[in-house]
């Protein structure tokens, strides 16, 4: 393990829910729109009355091991083996999967001194209910509610677990943010993508949600835009002819050319063009999991639109991303090209710890590093994280 002389902040880890997850608070009458049954002696989600195969174990009793498929993600294939295949014995869960303070003592052996730590069964919901922006926002409530008994929102100053948020319901959307503002909530976390409406879902960025978002600029908590189930399974199975759930595990040579970074990309023009990030312009938003290498690309499609209409603009959308988003890109990204484009004040570090995708060893994230210079370094591996947040690093 290298010996810094700086703390480190990781910006991308992982805890494993419980079954209680969204069960422990769901309300009687919502008791059949998420529950656990057996399907041929196994445990799965149903949602809605339909099995989930998103998450193909969801009680994550065992779990793939951490960095298990690293090779697949990196490109590094070349004998062309299933994802299944690449991904080898799996693991028993273990405690710090499942809680803080056993967490905190991994954190220790693994070289990390704080880290957001970010839900993934969470990541099934939203999705399934967007037609129903009411009950999203129980399901969330309930899941915040879990989440604050087992994990809290900020745990000893140096985990913290981030609340979903979801303004669908504008008034129930500030309820929420205002209970995780209450319980100490330094990120809150929301889906890249389009809110719950009926009859339409819609952008979270629109004017009627300002509401929402004149609170988040006042109290300055720091939103995470966490790679997820952003809907967009529905245009893949308009090109293929089927209609199936996005899986993660089972992906297709189509879907990954062609979903890629779309919904981060939409979701960071939504932001700007409808001009959230302008009438609020000290919102602080951070791309979680959705890698770099959108970031160029959508820089200049913003360009070129800003050539068009720039009457439509207040001010130049590079200058609007360049303050308000923060971007942790993958490890195998071109990070070189990042940094020089937006600068390593705006790049974060994350490693995805523990799923299968991420880093064994998050601190091997170092070596995409090796020949910047020693304060760009320092930002990235959370110096980024420490001041955004307003925190005091420990030495």
């Amino acid at each position: 393990m290298p010996q810094l002389n700086f703390p480190v902040f990781d910006g991308d880890h992982h805890l494993y829910e419980t079954e209680e997850s969204f069960t422990r608070y769901l309300p009687a009458e919502l008791k059949d729109v998420f529950r656990y049954i057996t399907v041929d002696g196994r445990t799965k989600v149903a949602i809605r009355n339909k099995v989930s195969d998103y998450i193909p174990n969801p009680t994550f009793e065992v779990v793939a091991r951490p960095g298990a498929t690293m090779d697949f993600y990196s490109g590094n294939n070349p004998e062309g083996k299933s994802l299944r295949e690449i991904m080898g014995k799996p693991m028993r869960s273990i405690p710090a999967f499942r809680n803080p303070a056993d967490r905190l003592a991994l954190l220790d052996e693994l070289g990390i001194d704080s880290a957001l730590m970010f839900p993934t069964l969470a990541s099934l919901v939203e999705v399934n209910f967007l037609d129903l922006p009411d009950i999203t926002e129980k399901l969330i409530h309930g899941f915040n509610r879990w989440l604050l008994d087992e994990w809290t929102f900020n745990y000893q100053d140096r985990i913290f677990p981030t609340p979903v948020v979801n303004p669908s319901v504008v008034e129930k959307g500030i309820a929420e943010l205002e209970f995780c503002l209450e319980h100490g909530a330094k990120v809150v976390l929301m889906r890249p993508g389009p809110v719950a409406g009926s009859p339409v879902t819609r952008s979270p960025f629109l004017p009627e949600f300002d509401p929402f978002w004149a609170r988040v600029q006042e109290a300055g908590v720091l939103v995470a835009l966490h790679a997820s189930d952003s809907g967009y399974q529905k245009y893949i199975n308009d090109w293929e002819g089927r209609q199936i759930e996005f899986s993660a595990f089972k992906p297709s040579t189509f879907a990954a050319a062609a979903m890629g970074a779309r919904p981060i990309s939409d979701t960071i023009y939504s932001a700007i063009c409808h001009g959230m990030l302008i009438r609020f312009p000290n919102v602080r938003l951070i791309s979680v999991e959705n890698g770099g290498g959108w970031v160029l690309p959508a820089l200049k499609t913003l360009e070129g639109v800003y050539k068009k209409m720039p009457q439509e603009f207040t001010e130049h959308p590079k200058d609007t991303f360049l303050r308000s988003v923060y971007v942790n890109p993958f490890w195998e990204d071109s990070i070189d090209t990042l940094i020089d484009t937006i600068g390593a004040d705006r790049v974060v570090f994350g490693s995805d710890y523990p799923h299968p995708e991420g880093l064994a060893e998050p601190l091997s994230w170092l070596d995409e590093l090796g020949h910047r210079t020693d304060e760009e370094v320092r930002k990235i591996m959370g110096g980024n994280l420490y001041d955004v947040l307003g925190l005091t690093t420990r030495v």
